[in-house]
C-alpha cells in the first residue's frame, strides 16, 4: 500500500517537474524575442535618426518626438520636390525657348516671331497630366480661361495651377485630371491646340 503511494508521488512530482521546465522555457524564449525585438528596433531608430538634420531633431529625446520629426521631415522634402520640379519645368521651356530663338540662320524678324510665339511642354504625371504653358506677358497672350477651355474640349478638369513671370514670359504649370477615365487623350494634340493659341 505504501509502496503505491510512493509511485503516485514520485510520478505527480515528475509530472509538476516537467510543467515547470516547459514553463521556465516558454519564458526564457519570450524574453530572448523581446529583447531581440527591442534591439532591432533601437537600431532601426538609430538608422532613422541618422538621416534627419540636426535641427528636425535637436532637443527631441524621445522616440516619438523623433518619428514625429521624420514625419515633418518627409512633408518639408515633398514641398521641396514639388516646387523644384516646377522650377525645372519653367526652365526647360525657357531654355526651348532659347534655343530655338539662338539658331544662328535666323533672321531678327524669325526670333521675333519665335519669342511670341506659346511654348508648351505636356506630358503625363501621378495625377493625370502636367501642362507647362509660356506665353509673352505683353499683348497678344491667351488669356486662361482660353486654356482652361481647351482642357475642357479634351475632357480634362483642372486640378491646380502655379502661374510666375519670367523673363518678360508668363509661365502657367497646371495640373489636370482625365474626367473620363474611358477617354484617351492625345497629348500631342493638345500640345499643338495650345501652341497654336492667341
Amino acid at each position: 500500500m505504501d509502496d503505491c503511494r510512493d509511485k503516485r508521488r514520485r510520478r505527480c512530482t515528475t509530472l509538476t517537474c516537467g510543467t515547470d521546465n516547459n514553463n521556465d522555457m516558454e519564458k526564457m524564449m519570450h524574453r530572448e524575442t523581446e529583447r531581440q525585438r527591442r534591439q532591432e528596433m533601437a537600431s532601426l531608430y538609430a538608422s532613422l535618426r541618422s538621416l534627419l538634420p540636426l535641427h528636425f531633431i535637436k532637443g527631441k529625446r524621445s522616440t516619438s518626438d523623433q518619428v514625429n520629426e521624420a514625419v515633418n521631415y518627409i512633408k518639408y522634402l515633398q514641398r521641396k520636390i514639388k516646387e523644384l520640379s516646377v522650377r525645372r519645368d519653367e526652365l526647360m521651356v525657357l531654355s526651348r525657348g532659347s534655343f530655338l530663338s539662338s539658331s544662328n540662320n535666323d533672321s531678327k524678324e524669325e526670333v521675333e516671331m519665335m519669342s511670341r510665339k506659346n511654348h508648351v511642354v505636356v506630358r503625363q504625371c501621378l495625377v493625370g497630366v502636367e501642362i507647362v504653358f509660356s506665353s509673352r506677358c505683353c499683348g497678344g497672350q491667351p488669356r486662361f480661361s482660353s486654356v482652361l477651355q481647351v482642357l475642357s474640349e479634351h475632357g480634362l478638369c483642372l486640378l491646380n495651377s502655379i502661374s510666375s513671370i519670367v523673363d518678360d514670359r508668363l509661365i502657367y504649370t497646371i495640373q489636370a485630371e482625365v474626367n473620363d477615365m474611358a477617354l484617351m487623350i492625345d497629348l500631342a494634340e493638345l500640345e499643338k491646340r495650345l501652341i497654336r493659341m492667341k
